[in-house]
């Protein structure tokens, strides 16, 4: 053959090896076993040739991030309602009203809407109001609370037969509105001294502080101070002798001391230094 003709023949033999060469014996590329490929410098690690995990889209984690936060902040409370314990003179000291009544009539009724739209539901307690101890001149006839224990609702017998001594909060317009938190006892459960510093002896000492002591040793931090020990001394009993039978009450110095009995202080305690 001529040599024009060798050189052709050649030139057409190069372009169909090309042709035939693998994809991936491109230069710059290794093979690699299971038929992944690594690229330039031929480095591959543990689990080369294993199909590669899909790259998350750059937005996804803040987009699962807010949804996180908006479902946490649509979430129900737990059900479940806890409180500290506190001395009934407390308790009256921290109430808008405290009132002796019974309950005669009860009812669930809607009190608005959540902020996500939902109806808030509460119980409607129609009451006869039979004295009041602390609060506004207007007598309650209405007490509200959550329509269940679990959400801190406080459940009273209704048909008028039981007496209670409530402190809560007030409404206003004749309403107000307790808690499982809130100081709810029925009238014969309480001791002769408790009734008796309901009309003056309490609210004698609600400048006073009452510190709950959780065990023993314990000490006050200042003058004004009285030192609740029922439930260290008690088995974590919150309706001990200090509950049951004294006061916090103010001095005419400025300090606060226990006082134990029915009758009111006499003045020779409140001038003293120790009770």
């Amino acid at each position: 053959k001529s040599e024009a003709e060798r050189g052709g023949e050649e030139a057409n033999g190069s372009a169909k090896a090309t042709e035939r060469r693998p994809q991936s014996a491109r230069p710059g590329r290794t093979q690699v076993p299971g038929g992944g490929s690594a690229g330039p410098g031929g480095g591959c690690g543990i689990g080369a040739g294993w199909p590669q995990p899909r790259t998350m889209p750059a937005a996804l984690p803040s987009l699962l991030a807010w949804l996180a936060v908006l479902l946490l902040g649509r979430a129900r409370p737990a059900d479940a309602c806890s409180c500290s314990p506190i001395h009934p003179q407390q308790a009256f000291c921290n109430a808008d009203v405290v009132i002796r009544a019974k309950a005669v009539s009860a009812k669930e009724v809607d009190s608005g809407n959540d902020i996500y739209g939902n109806p808030i539901k509460r119980i409607q307690y129609e009451i006869k109001q039979i004295k009041m101890f602390k609060g506004p001149d207007q007598d309650i006839e209405f007490i509200y609370t959550a329509p269940s224990t679990a959400v801190c609702g406080r459940l009273l017998d209704t048909g008028g037969k039981k007496e209670y001594l409530i402190a809560g909060k007030s409404e206003g317009n004749g309403k107000m509105h307790i808690t499982l938190c809130d100081l709810v006892s029925t009238w014969d459960s309480l001791t002769p001294t408790q009734k008796k510093s309901l009309n003056q002896r309490y609210q004698m000492g609600c400048e006073c502080k009452i510190s709950r002591c959780l065990s023993i040793p314990c000490f006050v931090s200042s003058s004004d101070e009285c030192l609740w020990t029922d439930w260290a001394m008690e088995k974590n009993n919150v309706d001990g002798r200090q509950a049951k039978h004294y006061a916090c009450i103010k001095r005419s110095d400025g300090s606060c001391a226990w006082y134990r009995g029915m009758a009111p202080p006499k003045q020779e305690f409140l001038d003293i230094e120790d009770p």
